[in-house]
């Protein structure tokens, strides 16, 4: 790709259409996180200090998504590797210096423990692992035409780099987490240029499979051959997704309050600020409960429809960008918060069984946020340099 002449102002490069959304999500996020806090003192602390802490993370997000656009796609190709490789070493020392408190709570060793802070590695995993992938299907289009052998060769390309990942976080015992990796290769795979002679009966075969998984938690001969690959606390979740007014569970338990609290907003919500049922560690995964309780039904789908519009402005930056690397990552970013949306909103109306998922830039914490900002950042580097290149490569449009 050949430089050219850049004459569009600092401005206009960026992606308001992006950013705008967004900051409007870090605003309910704020809102949530204070509401939930005043309503849940003993998990969060007093409502200021929840607040600030959100908001300094939020300040820390911003810096990185400046950092991260001033990399343009032949920066961002080279650095792959390396962010991969970072990635991969931070997930396995994690196995070693996992927080112990939360391995008590939660079965799971994902996360460090820095003082008073604690940290997701994965979640920093999820745009190096895009990044990686992006350039693993952009250098073998660039070398293989598209026939069912170079296909498959180019699955298994996917399948070697996605395995240490999905290795690691099976160790973790982070099957939330790995779901979001599967979802970043099946949108990635989509748009590769797979045949689709592959890509329908591979999609059929999920479906049989993830249907066969269902029908066999239900029954006692199931659950014991599920064993094997499932943990006590998952088959739990699963019964109080199925049943939560009568599952005896703790997860029951939130599940099922959450779901009375969004209905008991009804259409218009029961005002800012007014909280009349009790969700447990309501500023994290059950934030969207705050949302549907004050402002109902109208509130809730304004939401939907703001990761809508964010989506959609993602997509025409991917297209006028016309750069198939771009493309690559900006399908990775999309797929990673497309669905965080759609499990942390179904779980929290038992559309889903709960996986532990946050709801992008809105829920509690800095982990999830850092990891869904580089993305964006990455997104919003495709319009800042759009204008720096030729696109002349064979990769390009």
């Amino acid at each position: 790709m050949a430089k050219v002449e850049n004459k569009t102002s600092l401005i206009d490069r960026i992606a308001w259409n992006v950013v705008i959304p967004v900051v409007l999500l870090a605003l309910i996020g704020l809102y949530s996180i204070y509401v939930a806090a005043v309503n849940d003192p003993s998990h969060m602390g007093t409502p200021t200090k929840a607040v600030l802490m959100q908001a300094i993370w939020y300040l820390i997000s911003i810096g990185i998504v400046v950092f991260v656009m001033q990399f343009d796609a032949d920066q961002l190709f080279k650095l792959a590797p390396y962010v991969y490789a970072l990635g991969i070493i931070l997930l396995i020392a994690v196995l070693f210096l996992y927080n112990r408190s939360v391995y008590v709570d939660t079965g799971a060793k994902s996360w460090f423990k820095l003082g008073p802070l604690t940290f997701q590695p994965s979640e920093i995993m999820k745009p190096a692992f895009i990044l990686m992938l992006a350039r693993v299907v952009h250098d073998h289009n660039q070398v293989y035409e598209h026939t069912l052998h170079n296909d498959w060769l180019l699955i298994g390309k996917i399948i070697g780099w996605l395995l240490p990942v999905a290795v690691l976080l099976k160790l973790q015992n982070d099957f939330g987490t790995m779901l979001v990796f599967f979802a970043i290769v099946g949108g990635v795979i989509l748009v590769s240029g797979i045949s689709w002679k592959i890509i329908i009966p591979a999609f059929i075969v999920v479906a049989i499979i993830a249907t066969s998984v269902i029908l066999m938690v239900v029954t006692t001969q199931g659950r014991q051959f599920l064993s094997h690959f499932f943990k006590a606390y998952q088959f739990a979740r699963i019964d109080s997704w199925l049943s939560p007014s009568t599952s005896t569970d703790s997860s029951a338990y939130q599940l099922w309050q959450s779901m009375q609290a969004i209905g008991s907003g009804q259409i218009f919500g029961n005002g800012f600020g007014k909280i009349s049922v009790y969700v447990p560690v309501r500023g994290s995964d059950m934030v969207y409960s705050v949302i549907g309780e004050t402002f109902g039904f109208v509130g809730s789908v304004g939401v939907i429809l703001i990761y809508l519009y964010l989506i959609i402005q993602m997509v025409k930056i991917t297209f006028d960008t016309r750069n198939a690397f771009y493309s690559y990552i900006s399908t990775g970013v999309i797929m990673m918060i497309l669905f965080h949306v759609f499990e942390n909103i179904g779980m929290s109306i038992d559309l889903l069984p709960l996986t532990g998922i946050p709801l992008p830039f809105i829920s509690q914490g800095g982990s999830a946020l850092i990891g869904n900002m580089i993305g964006i950042g990455m997104v919003l580097s495709m319009k800042f340099h759009n204008r720096d290149y030729m696109f002349s490569t064979a990769g390009d449009f």
